[in-house]
């Protein structure tokens, strides 16, 4: 019985080092996907309050939308404002790089839209 036992050592350090890197892709994958949420979210932010500020004041909506989220996330951001006499919509990008290995930057793109209040039309 005691030979048996002494052949089994070490068996579990071998699979827990085999299941270490299954482990680790599962958490990168888990911090990615609220890494996304969180992009999306700001992405959002900035799309509002683009369109609110320039449909209020006429401009500044792009600078505006930048300093409504996060320093690091603004420098990655891209707000494009397209305004009629009734509405004014922004869109705001950011692409931000994945850190799961192998997967490509993703880009969060929101949309929003407000009434044109801007006196000027």
């Amino acid at each position: 019985m005691s030979r048996h036992r002494n052949r089994d050592r070490g068996q579990v350090a071998l699979e827990y080092i085999g299941f270490i890197p299954i482990l680790l892709f599962v958490a990168l994958c888990g911090i990615q996907l609220g890494w996304v949420a969180y992009v999306e979210q700001q992405a959002d932010t900035a799309a509002r309050t683009a369109a609110r500020v320039e449909a209020r004041k006429g401009e500044g909506g792009e600078a505006a939308g930048k300093a409504a989220i996060r320093p690091s996330l603004a420098s990655l951001a891209e707000i494009e404002i397209a305004g009629t006499s009734d509405t004014v919509t922004a869109t705001a990008r950011i692409t931000v790089k994945s850190i799961v290995p192998g997967l490509d930057p993703y880009t969060a793109e929101r949309t929003a839209v407000m009434p044109n209040d801007d006196p000027k039309g």
